[in-house]
Order: structure tokens, then C-alpha cells, then sequence
């Protein structure tokens, strides 16, 4: 009961404090105007993510007080430096180099705190790859690379609010079926302030996340899964491949893209429409129904995590790669007909 209060009390701060930054943006006239490669065509406030921060964060530190054993200082400094020079640069810009440094430093905090992945586990096949110090490396990879990804990803209204929602529902559950208090709580104040923030979001979008939420948001279900071991190998051995399939999309879609523009010697960091969701807007679909579409797609696959988490069998571990399978085909034979598709034939001779 009292945790339900908490996270309705989270829901109501988040949808509060990003109406009060709307409200100060506006007086300020700080806006995100738009260009040839936004998809946006009305000046919009932007730095809603702030009130993700900050009530995620309070939630978190008030979680670990009252549950022992759930605080992490490397996540706590790590989500409070990338956030810190997210805001900034959403304000003044900042060189790509800087950011990605400040990304660097946080995921190093945290890899220091909480460790890094000692192995990987492929569900289905009941196969360990023993990865040594390499997999110091590859958690840092991870870390900064799905903060990037994150970012790239938040290109849409609802988008990045509805794999948010989605992602964290997920660990939560997660949290509850194995005991970790630390996905649990975390999961429910990124799952609550992310739905505050989502409601003024939605197609057509009052404010923006800006780059203090996307990052912040990217740490965090970086972060995830780090935090949630339980000390029983049976479920830390999951963990891994459930921080993967939560923001699928988001990594297939950003792997995807880059490799894409790699091959054609294009500079990754560079603005661009090129992401299979922003393809899908181009083709003439609305935001809402892209961010609709990928939610409903990363809650398929996170059903499937879950169901893996629940059974525990290797039927259900198939069962989940089918399922992502599925999924991925779904977005990619979507996306590919509507490039082809006659209407936009005729958009592209005009």
C-alpha cells in the first residue's frame, strides 16, 4: 500500500514539475526550433527529462533509506554527472567530445561501484562465454553506448517516453519475481516518471525530453542491471539479456542505422532523419503511431523476458527468442513497405 502511494505520489511530481518547466521555458522563450533535419515543425519547449531527474532520483534515494542495501553512489554520481552536462548542453551546447568524456566518466563510476559483466549467458541454448577482463569492456561499451543510442532514439513525440515506460515496467517486474528491491523501486520511479512526463509528450508534444531525460534515461537502463543482482546465479545470469531485449528497439534500430551510414563513410554523430522510426514518419505515418508501434512491439518482447523470469525453463527462453525474432521482422517488413510503397513513390517524384 505504501509503496503504491509512493509511486502515485511520483506519477503526480512528474506530470507537475514538467508543466513548471514548460512554463518557465516559455517565459524564457527557451525553445527547440526546428530545422531541415528535426521532425518538428513548431518551435517547442524542451527539458522535460529535468523532471524525470530529479523525481526519480528523490525516489531512489528515499527507496534506499527505507530499504537497506539499495543504494549505489557509483549510479547515484554517475546519473547526477550525466545529467548535469545533458542540461548544460540542452542550454548552451556542447562539444560531442565533452559529452561523450562526461560518459565515459559515469559509466567508470559505476563499472567501479557495481562491477561489470563476468560472463554471457544465451537463454535457449544453456551457453556461458566466460569474458575475463574483456568483460570490463564490454559493460563500459554498453554503458555508453546505449546513452548515445538513447539519445539518437528521442527524435519523436512519445517516443523515448514510451520505451521508457515499457523498459521500466519491465525491470520492475523483474524485481518483484526475483526479489531485488533495487530494480523494483528504480524500475517504479523511471516507470512513474516517465509516464508524468509522457502524458505532455504525446503527439502533438507540449515539451521535449531534451537530452537530460534521453541520457539520464540511457544511464539508467544501463545501470539496471547491475544493480539488480541477487547474489543467486539462476537469476543474475538472466540479467544481461534482459537489460538487451528491454530497450531492443532502441539498440537494433541504432546499431542498425549506424552500420548503415558507416558503410557510406557518413559521420554517425552527425544530425540525420536516417533511424527506422524517423523512415516510418517520412513515409507518412504520425508520430503516434510510430511510438505506438514500437511500444507495442518492446511490450511484446518484454512479456517474453518476463515469461522467462517466471519459468525458468528452456522452452521459455526459446519462446523469448522467438518471440523477439517476430518482432524484429514486424518492424523491419513495416518499414520496408511503407518505403515501397506507391504513395511515397510518388512523394519522391515530386
Amino acid at each position: 500500500m505504501i509503496a503504491a502511494l509512493a509511486f502515485g505520489a511520483a506519477l503526480m511530481a512528474a506530470y507537475f514539475g514538467v508543466a513548471g518547466v514548460r512554463a518557465w521555458s516559455e517565459r524564457r522563450k527557451l525553445f527547440d526550433i526546428p530545422n531541415e533535419r528535426s521532425s518538428h515543425v513548431e518551435p517547442t519547449p524542451s527539458g522535460g527529462g529535468v523532471a524525470i531527474v530529479v523525481v526519480t532520483l528523490t525516489f531512489y534515494l528515499s527507496a534506499s533509506y527505507i530499504v537497506p542495501g539499495t543504494f549505489s553512489w557509483g549510479y547515484f554520481a554517475g546519473a547526477m554527472l550525466i545529467a548535469s552536462i545533458s542540461l548544460i548542453d540542452d542550454v548552451y551546447t556542447i562539444p560531442m567530445r565533452w559529452r561523450l568524456l562526461t560518459h565515459a566518466g559515469a559509466a567508470v563510476l559505476l563499472i567501479a561501484d557495481r562491477g561489470w559483466w563476468h560472463f554471457l549467458y544465451l537463454p535457449g541454448f544453456d551457453v556461458f562465454v566466460d569474458l575475463h577482463a574483456a568483460g570490463a569492456v564490454l559493460t563500459f561499451l554498453w554503458i555508453v553506448g546505449l546513452v548515445t543510442a538513447y539519445n539518437f532514439m528521442d527524435g519523436i513525440d512519445g517516443m523515448a517516453g514510451v520505451q521508457a515506460v515499457v523498459a521500466a515496467a519491465g525491470w520492475m517486474a523483474v524485481g518483484w519475481l526475483t526479489g531485488s528491491a533495487a530494480a523494483f523501486y528504480l524500475g517504479g520511479a523511471l516507470l512513474f516518471s516517465s509516464l508524468g512526463f509522457l502524458i505532455h509528450n504525446w503527439q502533438p508534444a507540449r515539451i521535449f525530453m531534451g537530452d537530460v531525460g534521453s541520457a539520464f534515461l540511457g544511464f539508467s537502463f544501463a545501470a539496471i542491471p547491475l544493480l539488480a543482482n541477487t547474489g543467486v546465479d539462476d537469476t543474475d545470469k538472466l540479467l544481461p539479456t534482459a537489460a538487451v531485449l528491454f530497450v531492443w528497439f532502441f539498440v537494433f534500430d541504432g546499431v542498425v542505422t549506424f552500420i548503415r551510414r558507416a558503410f557510406r563513410e557518413a559521420k554517425p554523430w552527425r544530425p540525420h532523419r536516417e533511424h527506422l522510426y524517423q523512415r516510418l514518419v517520412l513515409s507518412g505515418l504520425s508520430h503516434a503511431a510510430v511510438s505506438t508501434l514500437y511500444g507495442v512491439l518492446a511490450f511484446a518482447i518484454g512479456a517474453g523476458v518476463i515469461g522467462m523470469f517466471s519459468v525458468r525453463t528452456q522452452t521459455a527462453a526459446i519462446l523469448m527468442i522467438i518471440d523477439t525474432a517476430l518482432c524484429t521482422t514486424v518492424l523491419l517488413g513495416i518499414n520496408w513497405r511503407r518505403k515501397n510503397s506507391p504513395t511515397n513513390d510518388a512523394k519522391d517524384a515530386k
